[in-house]
């Protein structure tokens, strides 16, 4: 009841509330279109990570001696640029609310930060991984 109430709420407030099907998901797809356009153009972070990813997966279908080596390879990448975009949007989301410095902003921010650090950290230690039991067996 309270659920129908708050969507009900919603639909009129946010006309794309209403959208349902496949409306719905060209609607989204556009959106998430624009959201990666905005990264691109925006973010010399996530231009960074974009050209690693279009270097490092045509190296992973080379390097990975399976499938699932290739797909390991390549979703590290991939989840590096989806943290980076998470924590761009907390940034924006921050930045919108207010440019004042506060200790719960700060630490919001260092929060996304440190979660860009770690993905990096993993994407960093399996191709390290990967590329050294590739080259070791071949000596």
């Amino acid at each position: 009841m309270i659920e129908q109430d708050i969507r009900k709420a919603q639909e009129a407030v946010i006309p794309q509330k209403r959208r349902r099907g496949l409306s719905r998901l060209w609607h989204a797809t556009q959106y998430s279109w624009a959201g990666l356009r905005a990264a691109v153009c925006e973010s010399p972070a996530f231009r960074q990570e974009l050209t690693l990813t279009v270097i490092g997966i045509p190296l992973a279908i080379l390097l990975g001696r399976t499938w699932l080596e290739t797909v390991v390879l390549s979703t590290v990448l991939v989840l590096m640029m989806i943290v980076e975009l998470l924590n761009s949007g907390i940034e924006c989301a921050i930045d919108h609310t207010s440019l004042e410095l506060h200790p719960l902003a700060k630490m919001a921010k260092d929060f996304g930060s440190a979660a860009v650090f770690l993905s990096t950290l993993l994407c960093a230690v399996t191709w390290v991984t990967m590329l050294w039991v590739h080259f070791a067996q071949q000596f």
